[in-house]
């Protein structure tokens, strides 16, 4: 449904986009990734018509976004980050435009207006006018107008910026059914919610792909080392040192923990270690005698991967999630 070739876009002092190329079967839902300065906006602008490439092509549902753009915009809805909406006028009112500008059949549009107003949850605000409306109710506006004329693309720039969690939990709940039936590109900084709702990951850094899979396959790429926690009870001085002498350890320290009485230590495999020190770990603690209270293996979370690939670091998170 889309693809992208050595896609660039270059300003007059800026590399905006640096030769990107990437596809996105009919769908799927991906999540577009990277810190801010990034390229994302940038390449959702290129990709929606709206700037024009310095080089590269894009074609959306077999349509080349330069040579048809008209037929690129029929095949595409788009919620730009900053959602352009008119304050004094009302919610439906806004739809029926969006209808207008679709020319949208006459006799499709009130279907087309029922089922944008009910997936949306516009119901109960119509005949207010937007400059009225909450954050949450501006964005799903947005939505609405960006699907009423059924497109099999979706393209969200940061959806749920600036919402409360239940707005949020909301808008997630909504592109989640929304990528039910279209292909859809999601660009957010909160990455929970990428995990949560989207089946495939780019991140980008400096105006490149730095990375492309599922969720689950970045932190497995990214995982060279092996993280082992111990918690001990009491105070044990001399654990992490005693930790950090076994074969295949990089290093090992204590952790803060808020827990009375307990010593923790974070004991970091080096990359060729190429075993599972946990073994290791549990023998050097029976031969010590000391009192064990946990040991288990942490994984890296997507944000340190998003860390790793975007600022060199890779430091998982205090609370990361444990793996048997």
């Amino acid at each position: 449904m889309i693809e992208v070739t050595s896609l660039t876009k270059r300003f007059p002092h800026q590399l905006a986009v640096d030769n990107i190329s990437f596809a996105v079967p009919r769908g799927q839902i991906l999540g577009l990734l990277g810190p801010n300065g990034a390229g994302k906006s940038t390449t959702m602008k290129m990709m929606t018509g709206y700037l024009a490439p310095t080089s590269g092509r894009i074609t959306i549902a077999g349509h080349d976004v330069l040579t048809d753009s008209l037929a690129v915009r029929r095949s595409l809805g788009y919620l730009p980050e900053n959602n352009p909406l008119y304050d004094e006028m009302n919610v439906l009112d806004h739809l029926m435009f969006a209808v207008r500008m679709r020319d949208i059949p006459a006799l499709e549009v009130r279907d087309r207006l029922r089922r944008v107003i009910t997936v949306c949850g516009l119901e109960g605000v119509l005949e207010k006018n937007a400059g009225e409306l909450s954050k949450g109710y501006r964005q799903r506006l947005g939505l609405a107008q960006a699907i009423i004329h059924d497109p099999p693309v979706l393209i969200l720039d940061e959806p749920t910026s600036g919402l409360d969690p239940n707005q949020i939990r909301e808008i997630r709940e909504l592109i989640r059914r929304l990528g039910e039936e279209k292909t859809l590109i999601l660009s957010t900084h909160i990455l929970p919610e990428v995990q949560s709702t989207c089946d495939r990951i780019l991140i980008m850094n400096r105006g490149r792909l730095v990375a492309d899979g599922s969720p689950a396959e970045l932190t497995a790429q990214a995982s060279g080392t092996e993280i082992i926690v111990v918690k001990l009870r009491g105070a044990v001085a001399d654990a992490a040192a005693t930790l950090a002498g076994l074969p295949g350890v990089e290093k090992a320290e204590d952790l803060a923990v808020d827990e009375p009485g307990v010593t923790a230590v974070r004991v970091q495999s080096r990359g060729d270690a190429g075993h599972d020190l946990r073994e290791a770990v549990y023998a050097a603690v029976r031969r010590q005698d000391w009192p064990l209270l946990e040991l288990y293996r942490q994984r890296l979370s997507l944000e340190d991967v998003f860390k790793q690939l975007t600022l060199g670091e890779a430091e998982p998170a205090a609370e990361a999630r444990r793996v048997a």
